[in-house]
């Protein structure tokens, strides 16, 4: 199977902890001896953020606000590669004509962010798209997809499956409701839609959990194509 992982970088290295990245290569690397093709793209998280509105204090523009969350992404799929047993390229694919290129040569893509304007759940379903993945499998800080932000809505309802039109949907009416959080993002929602991709979006603070959706057993929400 080819897996593409979403990991953010709050679930991957919230406190820059080595124990949690191994246990994240731990997994990957048991995907990859099961014989599954992999490439993971990892977020910048809360380390990113930081860095973003301190560059936003001094002035930087948008697009360097951008870039620099996107340097951020950079630095915590060098994390995930250092603790890597499995063969990879050496340094994180810089765009998805590379990690496609790389995955070809029978090698374990990790990377970031690419260019500005689009986060790492965008960057994870172009890659998705791009490379043919039979699962796209977003680890995120949330146990799944909801009718709206569980932190800001106590009422929420989390979704067990739904169609990629229904994902755009509902991702569409979480991000128009001032201060909510969606678990990915609309360009990410879009993209799934149009290429029918089969998502798994999921709570990632456990690394097993991404090891489960691979074997169908998982707790999260699931996203399938129309028939």
């Amino acid at each position: 199977m080819r897996i593409v992982v979403s990991i953010g970088g709050s679930v991957l290295a919230p406190d820059l902890e080595a124990a949690r990245v191994e246990a994240h290569a731990g997994v990957i690397d048991g995907l990859v001896a099961e014989g599954h093709e992999v490439a993971v793209v990892v977020g910048g998280g809360d380390v990113a953020r930081r860095y973003i509105e301190t560059a936003r204090t001094l002035g930087a523009t948008e697009y360097d606000l951008d870039a620099v969350g996107i340097d951020v992404t950079r630095l915590n799929a060098r994390l995930l590669l250092a603790a890597l047993d499995s063969p990879a390229a050496p340094e994180p694919a810089d765009s998805h004509e590379a990690a496609r290129a790389s995955l070809r040569r029978g090698e374990t893509v990790v990377m970031g962010g690419t260019v500005p304007g689009h986060t790492t759940d965008a960057v994870s379903a172009l890659l998705a798209e791009t490379v043919e993945a039979d699962l796209l499998v977003y680890a995120t800080s949330v146990a799944g997809v909801y009718s709206a932000d569980p932190n800001e809505d106590d009422t929420a309802k989390r979704y067990d499956r739904l169609t990629p039109a229904d994902l755009v949907d509902t991702i569409a009416s979480i991000e128009t409701a001032a201060g909510s959080n969606a678990p990915v993002d609309l360009l990410a929602a879009k993209v799934i839609e149009r290429s029918g991709l089969r998502a798994v979006v999921l709570d990632g603070t456990d690394p097993e959990r991404i090891a489960d959706a691979v074997a169908g057993d998982f707790d999260g929400t699931e996203v399938v194509p129309d028939e």
